[in-house]
Formats: C-alpha cells, sequence, structure tokens
C-alpha cells in the first residue's frame, strides 16, 4: 500500500473498513454536494463529546464524490462508534434539493451496525440544530465478526416451493409462543420454532424487514429503513455488533439445515427520513439530492411515489450501486437466498418520476449481477404512485411477482361473487393472461406468488369474519387498510357467533386454502393462517407492536382441525407434480361445469376440471368446485365409477375425515354449498 494510502485513507470500500494488515480503520462517505465532511469517533463512555474529530480535506480526503480518511489503531483503541457532521449549499429550489445542517449527527448509510443511545430521540433529529447524544450511531468495526458456516449452502426447491410471510418478532413475541421469554421476538426465537415449520411444510419464509428501521417512528412492520446492511438490533438477544450478526446467520443456517429458504423483503424504495419534516438521520444529511427523487418545489421538495414522504432515487448510479451492494452483502455474508421487492415499480421510474419499462438501469444492474444470479428476485409490481406492472408489463424477466389479481379474484369467487368462473380458470392456470409463455416473452407460471393473504391486509380468519375493517387503533380514523373483499359469513365480528356462522367460516378458509394450493403458480401464505390467527378486524396494523399482530399461539390448538387441514393440504399438494410445474397445463387439463361444459353465464357459481397427471408420473386429480350456498350436484366426466377416490371436501368437519380415502360408488357427486371436492385416480 502506498503511503498516501496510509495516511489519507482510499475511496474503497465505502463505508468503515477494518484493515488488520494496516492496524487502522479506513472510512468512506459520499457525498457529490458536501462542502465539509467531518468524522466523529466516540468511546462507549461519552455519547455527545467524540474522542476523535476528523476534518476531511478535499485536497487530500476525497476523490471525486467520495470522502474517505484513515485512522491507525493507536488511535482508535478507545472508539466504539462512529458517525459524520456534514455542510454543503444552502437549500434551493429544483431538483438538487440540499437538506444539510453541520450541527446534525449523521449515521453511515453504509454501516453494518446501528447503536441506539438511552437518550434516542426522533424528535430532536427532526429539529434544526445538533442531536448529540440522541443520534443512532454507527459501530465502529474494530474486528470482523467471523462465523463457521461450515457447508451450509441453501436449499434451491422447484415445484415444491411454499413460501410462508413471517414477521420475526410476531412470530414469537406472544406468552403463548412456547420459548423462552429471552427469545421472545427474536432471530433466535425462530430457531426454535423450526420444529413447527418443518412440521408444517414450508419450504420457504419470506421475513418481512429485518433490516434496521427506525425505533422511534412507531412502525411494527419494519417497512421505515433507516440502514441497508445492518439487521435490526432488537431482533438480537444481544444488541452487541457481532451479536446482531451472528444470531441472524445462525438462524439462517438453522433454516437451512431444515431445507428451508430464506427470503428476505428489502425496502429499497424509500427510507425512514420522510419528506422536508422528517428527521435528518442519514442521507438526508448526506447528500439529499443524491439519495432522494426531488420535485423540483422547494416548498415540497421530495417525491412521494412511496407513500412515506420520499423516494430513493434509483436512477441515480450511486445509489443504485449501495442498493446492488447491500443485496450483494446479504447474499454472499448472510447467506439469503431470495429477496422480495417492496413497491418494485419505484425502480422503473426515472429522476423526473417518469417511466421507463424498457431498460430500468437498477432492475439491469440486479437481474445480471453475477453475485446475485442464484439468488430469487420477487417483485410487488407496483408502488403508491399508481404505477401497477404486474406481470408481463414489469420489465424484470426472471422475477417472480406478487399476483394481486390472484388475490382478488380468490376473495371475490369464494366469496360468492357472480361472474367470477372465467377468471378463477385463469389464476387456477397459472395466470396466463399475466405470464404468457408466448414466443416474445416465454415466461412461466411460477413467476407467480399465489396469494389470499398478506401482512397487507386482513387475516384470513378476519376476512371471513368481518365485512367492516377496524383500524381505529392506528391513529387515523379507521381511513386506512386496503380494499379487500372481505365477507362475514352472515355474522359481524367474533363476539357471540352461533355454531352454523363458526362452521361456515373454517369451511370458506378451508376452499381458500384448496384452490390456492391446487393452482399453477407459487402459493405463499402469512404466519397464523394456518390457525385462524385473528386482528380483530384491523387489516393495517403496521403499528400495533402488541397482541394484535402477535401470533396467539393457543389458538394452534383451538383450531387444530384447521392447522391439520393447511398441513396435509400442503403436503398433497407437494405430492402432486402435476399441480405446479414449469408451464402451463395445456392440454393436460379439462374443464368442465357441473355438466360436460363450463357454464360461464354471470350466475355461475360452479367449476370442475379435471387435471391429467401422466405427463408428470401423476395421478389424475378432478375437482368440483361450488361457490353458490346451496348444495350441486356435479356430474363426474371422466373415468369409470370406482376409479375415483374421495381426497378433499371442504364441507367435512372433523367428525367427517374418516370418508377421506374412499372410492366414489356414482357417476355423481353432490357439492355440498360452498365447498371444494378434490377426486384422486
Amino acid at each position: 500500500m502506498n503511503a498516501w494510502e496510509r495516511l489519507e485513507g482510499s475511496p474503497f470500500p465505502l463505508g468503515a473498513t477494518w484493515l488488520p494488515e494496516q492496524s487502522s480503520l479506513n472510512f468512506a462517505l459520499y457525498s457529490r454536494h458536501a462542502t465539509t465532511v467531518h468524522l466523529l469517533l466516540y468511546s462507549h463512555d461519552d455519547l455527545v463529546h467524540p474522542v476523535i474529530e476528523v476534518a476531511l480535506d478535499y485536497l487530500t480526503n476525497k476523490s471525486g464524490p467520495i470522502w474517505h480518511c484513515r485512522v491507525p489503531w493507536e488511535q482508535s483503541d478507545r472508539l466504539s462508534y462512529y458517525a459524520y457532521r456534514v455542510d454543503g449549499p444552502a437549500p434551493q429550489a429544483g431538483y438538487d434539493f440540499h437538506a444539510f445542517d453541520f450541527e446534525k449527527i449523521l449515521l453511515d448509510p453504509l454501516a453494518r451496525g446501528v447503536f441506539f443511545p438511552e437518550a434516542f430521540s426522533r424528535e430532536a433529529a427532526c429539529r434544526p440544530g445538533s442531536n448529540a447524544g440522541q443520534a443512532p450511531l454507527g459501530i465502529v468495526p474494530i474486528y470482523t465478526c467471523p462465523f463457521d458456516w461450515e457447508e451450509d449452502r441453501g436449499p434451491r426447491h422447484g415445484s415444491d416451493l411454499v413460501i410462508y410471510e413471517l414477521h420475526v418478532r410476531g412470530f414469537t413475541m406472544h406468552p403463548s409462543s412456547g420459548v423462552l421469554a429471552a427469545h421472545r421476538g427474536t432471530f433466535q426465537g425462530v430457531i426454535d420454532r423450526i420444529p413447527y415449520l418443518i412440521d408444517l411444510g414450508v419450504t420457504a419464509v419470506e421475513l418481512m424487514p429485518i433490516f434496521q428501521f427506525d425505533p422511534g417512528e412507531g412502525s411494527y412492520w419494519g417497512y421505515m429503513p433507516l440502514s441497508f446492511f445492518a439487521p435490526h438490533h432488537a431482533y438480537a438477544t444481544d444488541p452487541a455488533h457481532c451479536n446482531q450478526h451472528d444470531e441472524f446467520r445462525r438462524m439462517v443456517k438453522a433454516l437451512h439445515m431444515a431445507n428451508i429458504e430464506v427470503i428476505l423483503d428489502v425496502v429499497y424504495n424509500h427510507t425512514c427520513e420522510g419528506d422536508h419534516l422528517g428527521p435528518t438521520y442519514s442521507w438526508k444529511g448526506i447528500d439529499s439530492s443524491t439519495a432522494y427523487m426531488m420535485t423540483g418545489n422547494l416548498k415540497s421538495p421530495y417525491a412521494n411515489y412511496s407513500g412515506t414522504g420520499n423516494t430513493l432515487h434509483t436512477a441515480n448510479r450511486a445509489i443504485r450501486r449501495m442498493i446492488v451492494d447491500s443485496l450483494r452483502f446479504w447474499g454472499k455474508h448472510m447467506h439469503i437466498d431470495g429477496f422480495r421487492f417492496d413497491l418494485a415499480s419505484v425502480f422503473t421510474r426515472n429522476s423526473n418520476g417518469s417511466i421507463n419499462l424498457h431498460d430500468p438501469p437498477i432492475i439491469s444492474e440486479i437481474g445480471t449481477n453475477a453475485d446475485l444470479s442464484d439468488n430469487r428476485l420477487i417483485a410487488e409490481p407496483w408502488d403508491a404512485g399508481g404505477e401497477f406492472q404486474l406481470g408481463q408489463k414489469f420489465p424484470g424477466q426472471r422475477w417472480m411477482q406478487w399476483n394481486a389479481h390472484y388475490r382478488d379474484t380468490l376473495q371475490q369467487f369464494v366469496r360468492g361473487d357472480a361472474g367470477m368462473v372465467a377468471d378463477l380458470m385463469t389464476r387456477l392456470y397459472g395466470s396466463s393472461d399475466l405470464f404468457p409463455d408466448d414466443l416474445p416473452n416465454a415466461l412461466q407460471p411460477s413467476l407467480s406468488i399465489n396469494y389470499v393473504t398478506s401482512h397487507d391486509g386482513s387475516t384470513l380468519y378476519d376476512l371471513v369474519t368481518y365485512n367492516e375493517k377496524r383500524n381505529w387503533a392506528n391513529g387515523e380514523d379507521n381511513r386506512d387498510g386496503s380494499h379487500e373483499y372481505r365477507w362475514n359469513s352472515g355474522w359481524e365480528g367474533d363476539d357471540n357467533v352461533p355454531p352454523e356462522v363458526v362452521h361456515l367460516r373454517k369451511r370458506q378458509v378451508r376452499n381458500f386454502v384448496t384452490l390456492l394450493m391446487l393452482s399453477n403458480g407459487t402459493p405463499m401464505f402469512r404466519m397464523g393462517d394456518e390457525f385462524l390467527q385473528t386482528q380483530g378486524g384491523n387489516n393495517n396494523p403496521y403499528n400495533q407492536d402488541n397482541e394484535t399482530s402477535w401470533l396467539n399461539w393457543d389458538r394452534l390448538n383451538e383450531h387444530a382441525d384447521i392447522h391439520r387441514f393447511v398441513r396435509q393440504m400442503v403436503a398433497f399438494r407437494k405430492s402432486h407434480p402435476s399441480i405446479s410445474r414449469s408451464r402451463f397445463w395445456r392440454e393436460d387439463v379439462r374443464w368442465y361445469g357441473t355438466g360436460h361444459t363450463v357454464d360461464m353465464s354471470h350466475h355461475s357459481r360452479q367449476l370442475a376440471y379435471c387435471l391429467h397427471g401422466k405427463s408428470q408420473d401423476d395421478a389424475d386429480i378432478y375437482v368440483m368446485i361450488n361457490a353458490s350456498p346451496d348444495p350441486v350436484e356435479f356430474g363426474i366426466q371422466e373415468g369409470s365409477v370406482r376409479d375415483w377416490c374421495l381426497a378433499i371436501d371442504t364441507s367435512f368437519d372433523s367428525k367427517d375425515e374418516a370418508e377421506v380415502g374412499t372410492a366414489i360408488a356414482s357417476s355423481t357427486y353432490t357439492v355440498n354449498g360452498r365447498s371444494v371436492v378434490v377426486l384422486v385416480n
């Protein structure tokens, strides 16, 4: 290494890096518009007054837009945390809006660990002037955090992929979770409940955001990220730097040993800093117009395509590099198998907000990066600005996508809405209208993430229990929350429910689960739906870090019949490769109604089909679906008497399950109202 590098530091890598061969720390910060940058280094004992403050000289400590310096070990042996102070031009109208405040203590956006002092204050970050002693700080990486991965390699599931959406804190925070009190709501708590996931049969977990988010913002879900490189401190039993990483990595390793993929829900469309009234923690004070899209309006400078006050400027080369570096970090160093991108349509927006569907740079960079080639990429293909790019319209060719059309169709059909038979056929088939495998597109049904419910909406039980959302506790006068096709099964709420309504609700849940597991594509369901988790009608509990959101494991015993049914349906799907395949069913499926032809009239609520399994070395499957309230007799249009055995009848209660497996003695079968029947040959 050259002498000047030893003295002045290196612009790469960005962030704070321990260099053992040099016995020093290198610091590098991107800020194109800064005129003054100071590095602050703190001891554990004094979080207000830095032990060392280094004023970076642009002649010696700046390379292009990157400010950098090197601190020898002998100067850093008392150091625990670091931050910056940055100054630059005053706010001005136009797309280069600045929000510099030289008194503000600023977190390195590439910090690998974040420390929150006891006096941490979001309010102080929202006010002009100093927030010393109240600001989040980066943890100085005096040493690396080695971890013995042994021979860990993540599994790669195909047709057996079943995704389980899981919130790390909510999964085990409730006292009924059965894990040690010290493990509740942590990565270790997830480890403790892996046997449950194995028994359920899921093959991937999609973790709601685990990036460090703002603990002062009031968000429970975690969709207000502060750092894209650090695990959320509160999800570790010990918040020390290496322990945060180690506990996360132990969880990933344990899930891999259980043959379960780990997918992260990542938020690269905005940060927790909000608009011009929000806090200044990091990017806003370091280089606002590099980090965020601007409107050109001084009074309302931040573009808001995320619905949270700001939008990351993914058309900017520096931000694209940061995102790719973050993904590479989680993939390479934390062994993550895939990523679900929140509001991914933001990635198609140019600097002025216009849409680029031809070749958006960030999507190309993610999709072609060699280090990410084995990672699943899943898009939520819309944003809060009204852009909706589901299916072939989304420009990422190998990206899986949350299929909102599937969700809406299933909710409407099972509710009993008229005119839904044709749509249901399309969704069961794999949504070929959205993911065509024609010559120009060559897409696959597995790209469709099929779901009925997710975190963003009602639980499955609440979907059949409440006609009206009950979001009053969120503090937004019940105006928040998504539109859904709910039906309360004839009784609003969960108090004094007549037994017949309870039975109907369970039947509707079984209908949803059955159709989800019978659909071509990739199924996903949210944690707790398998035993009727309820949020009391709240369909947007983003700020409810309490029993509204925490998984109540007592319901596992209360609704063991539903849990058993879900587990059996997951197993049924995995045992029949003809259901989920790389291509559409095509000539292997024959569609029927109650008779030989499908009734697609407006009033029809019945559909049947036979899925032939010979091409997949599988049995034939005959499905009869009745969404009307009354029993309907279906003619079995294929096979002969006694060729078929009963596999599923969603109208059955536990007492009726003995009938499963019996041969069908007639060429007809009466499907009870609001029921699905599955026969196997």
